[in-house]
């Protein structure tokens, strides 16, 4: 039985970037455009579909192994596939560590922690639902 990260892979490996009369969309993993995310080192992002900066939208992020963001929230409902490497999220004290082909949701502004594990660049896969923004928690 596949795994829904080699069914990921698979999709990935068969796809080409094109569009066809506005009813499909198809991006191959290497013609995936990463963009590093100014004042956030090590975070790199590549929109699919949308703008980030205005509204919804769909996109790839990816996460230097060892990256750390401190606790924050984001102000649009996201939901996420993980695509590569292990995701550590610390929502309300607790720990989730997502290995590739986990998935999580964050709405009404959720507080947490993002961590990429050692050993692997995290890639993930997100379908955002407004504009982009990452705002730190007060303490």
């Amino acid at each position: 039985m596949k795994t829904v990260f080699s069914i990921l892979l698979t999709v990935f490996s068969v796809a080409t970037f094109a569009a066809t009369k506005d009813n499909a969309m198809l991006v191959e993993a290497k013609d995936i455009k990463w963009e590093a995310v100014k004042d956030f080192p090590g975070v790199y992002t590549s929109t699919i579909e949308g703008n980030a900066m205005k509204g919804a939208h769909h996109s790839f992020m990816k996460f230097d192994a060892g990256f750390a963001a401190p606790l924050h929230h984001h102000s649009s409902d996201h939901f996420v596939t993980v695509v590569a490497g292990t995701l550590v999220l610390t929502v309300d004290g607790v720990e989730h560590r997502l290995p590739p082909g986990s998935y999580f949701a964050f709405k009404k502004k959720q507080p947490h922690m993002t961590t990429c594990a050692a050993g692997a660049d995290c890639v993930l896969f997100t379908d955002v639902r407004g504009k982009w923004d990452v705002v730190p928690e007060k303490k």
